[in-house]
C-alpha cells in the first residue's frame, strides 16, 4: 500500500469523522424529539425504544407553533425579496462600472456586516419606536436588510466579475441600456450566484435572533429562534418540545440548502479562479 492510498485513506476517515460529528447533534435532537418526557434524562440510547409524536402534536396545539414559523417566513421571504434586487444593481455598479475608490466602496459595504449588532440595538430600538415600527413585520425587515444587504452584494460582485464582458458589450452596441443588459443578459447567466445569495439571506433571517428579540413584544410577531428561546413549562424547561421546535425549524432549511448546494457552492467560489 503506497504512500498516496494512505493520504486518501486518512483523507477520507478524517472527512467522515467531521461529517459524523456535525451530523449527530441534529440526529439526537430528532430521536429525543420522538421519545417519552421521562426517558429523556435517562440512560442514552441511539435509537428511541418507542418513538411518539406526543411532543410535536403539544408544539402546535398547545403552544401555536405555526405563529412563528409563519413569522420567520414573512420576515426572511421579504428580507430576501428586497436583498436581490438592490444587490443585483448594487453589485453590478460595483463590478461593472469604472470609478474611483470602487473596491474601497466595496469593502465598505461589506465592513457594515462588521459591526456588532448589539451594539447598535439601542439607538435602533429608538428610531422603530419613533417610526411607529415596534413589534411589526417592517421593524424586523429593515434591519434584516441592512445586514443581509452586504454579504449579497459581495457575492453577485463576485459572481459577476467572472462573466465575460463580451456578451455585455455586445449587447451595448445593439443599442440595450446598462440596465437592460443587466436584465437580460448579466442575471440570466448569474442564477447560481443570485440562489447562493438569495439562500444565505434566508437562512441569516430565519436564524437571527437577537433584533427579533428586541423589537417584538409577543408571540404575535416572534420568530422560530424566539419562540423557541422562550419555551416554558410549568416546574421545568419542556425538552422534548424544545428539541421538536428545533427540528420542525431546521429541517426545511437543511432541505433547501441539500437540494441546492451546488449552486451555493458555485456562488460561494465564484471569482476564486481566474483562468
Amino acid at each position: 500500500m503506497n504512500r498516496k492510498v494512505l493520504l486518501r485513506a486518512a483523507g477520507t476517515a478524517l472527512v467522515a469523522i467531521a461529517v459524523a460529528l456535525l451530523i449527530f447533534p441534529l440526529y439526537w435532537a430528532l430521536a429525543a424529539s420522538v421519545t417519552v418526557e421521562a426517558r429523556l434524562f435517562q440512560a442514552p440510547s441511539l435509537l428511541p425504544l418507542r418513538p411518539v409524536l406526543d411532543h410535536y402534536a403539544a408544539l402546535f396545539k398547545e403552544r401555536e407553533f405555526w405563529l412563528p414559523i409563519r413569522n420567520s417566513l414573512v420576515v426572511a421571504g421579504a428580507t430576501t425579496a428586497l436583498c436581490l434586487p438592490a444587490g443585483a444593481l448594487c453589485a453590478y455598479a460595483l463590478s461593472r462600472l469604472r470609478f474611483r475608490w470602487s473596491a474601497a466602496v466595496l469593502g465598505l459595504v461589506l465592513a457594515v456586516s462588521m459591526f456588532p449588532q448589539i451594539s447598535i440595538v439601542p439607538p435602533l430600538y429608538l428610531v422603530l419606536r419613533e417610526l411607529g415600527l415596534i413589534h411589526t413585520y417592517p421593524g424586523l425587515v429593515l434591519p434584516y436588510t441592512t445586514f443581509a444587504l452586504p454579504l449579497a452584494v459581495w457575492l453577485m460582485a463576485a459572481y459577476f466579475r467572472q462573466l465575460p464582458r463580451e456578451l455585455e458589450e455586445a449587447a451595448l452596441v445593439d443599442g440595450a441600456s446598462r440596465l437592460r443588459v443587466l436584465g437580460e443578459v448579466v442575471l440570466p447567466l448569474s442564477l447560481p450566484g443570485l440562489a447562493s445569495a438569495a439562500i444565505l439571506t434566508f437562512v441569516y433571517c430565519w436564524n437571527e435572533f437577537l433584533f427579533a428579540l428586541s423589537f417584538t413584544l409577543g408571540p404575535e410577531r416572534q420568530t422560530v429562534p424566539v419562540a423557541i428561546a422562550l419555551f416554558r413549562g410549568r416546574y421545568q424547561v419542556p425538552w422534548g418540545q424544545v428539541l421538536a421546535a428545533a427540528v420542525v425549524a431546521t429541517a426545511p432549511v437543511a432541505a433547501v440548502v441539500f437540494a441546492f448546494q451546488r449552486r451555493i457552492v458555485q456562488g460561494l467560489t465564484a471569482g476564486a479562479v481566474k483562468g
